[in-house]
């Protein structure tokens, strides 16, 4: 079993985290918030001081942070206090630059890097089925992969550095479109006096069946699971949805390439974030659908 320290504990991180203690590795955790650093102790971890305390005698070092700026901060700050042969994992859904400036950081160093978006939403942290999208050297990805595989049930090698976060920013796209896709066909459904158990018992064998329909169904019912049942409960929260499409705008203009509805998708859900819904899941965004029939 590995030395594995983790830094960020928060809704996805803490889950994460407590996995690999489950798995019998010895975890030591770090978290600016006193309340992650809590609940870590509780599931098993040890509780270092600092970042760089924690990596002290790591074999693997994973991070889980919000943006690209707080990732190359913390790898700045534990890079050079970890051993040689060691390893870092980012697990955070960042822009794809900023991804492959902390490869280039750990390459300096020599440690080897793999960046390591996942999806799967809090569900999956909790239940080890997330799905990992990873970047990086070939030597890199072989050693993350047997940690990885503690956390999620597929463990994917997209490419090089940063090619784990192009894949989620994606996949992130397909999946606010098509959330909104579904959320318009089930408020037209409303309109024509079509049960939503009857369009979703049609689409979900046809043509129009997808993820978003069928695990995630946006209204309340069909799929007893999804968050519509627990009033938007996340999940996966609309604020985030509007990072991950800001993330794939971003790369879209600095690629050269033209993603309209990935662009239309960002702006709507960044009026229903405006509008104060950021913390709702964003399947919650056929709310906003239906409002805009008024208007």
């Amino acid at each position: 079993m590995a030395n594995i320290a983790f830094i960020g504990l928060g809704n996805m991180g803490g889950p994460m985290a407590a996995n690999l203690v489950k798995a019998g590795h010895k975890v030591t955790a770090f978290d600016l918030m006193e309340a992650s650093r809590a609940q870590a102790r509780a599931d098993g971890a040890g509780i270092a001081d600092s970042s760089v305390a924690a990596v002290k005698g790591a074999d693997v070092v994973i991070t889980m942070l919000p943006a690209g700026k707080h990732v190359l901060s913390v790898w700045n700050e534990v890079i050079p206090s970890m051993g040689k042969g060691a390893l870092i994992i980012d697990c955070s859904t960042i822009d794809v630059e900023s991804a492959k400036q902390a490869h280039a950081l750990a390459a300096k160093h020599g440690i080897g890097s793999v960046d390591a978006p996942v999806s799967g939403g809090t569900g999956g942290a909790k239940g080890a089925t997330l799905t990992f999208m990873c970047g990086g050297e070939d030597k890199a990805f072989a050693a993350a992969k047997p940690v990885l595989e503690n956390m999620g049930k597929k463990i994917v090698h997209c490419g090089g550095a940063g090619a784990g976060q192009a894949a989620k920013i994606c996949n992130n796209m397909i999946l606010g479109i098509s959330m909104i896709a579904v959320g318009e066909a089930f408020a037209l459904a409303e309109k024509l006096g079509l049960s939503h158990q009857a369009l979703f018992d049609v689409a979900s064998t046809s043509s129009g069946q997808c993820w978003a329909l069928t695990s995630y169904c946006p209204v309340p019912g069909p799929v007893p699971t999804s968050p519509a049942n627990n009033d938007y409960k996340p999940g996966f929260a609309s604020v985030l949805m509007v990072k991950d499409l800001t993330l794939a705008q971003d790369a879209a203009t600095a690629a050269g390439a033209a993603t309209p509805l990935g662009k239309h998708a960002q702006e709507i859900y960044k009026a229903f974030d405006a509008a104060g819904h950021g913390g709702v899941d964003f399947s919650g965004i056929i709310q906003h659908v239906r409002g805009l029939a008024g208007k």
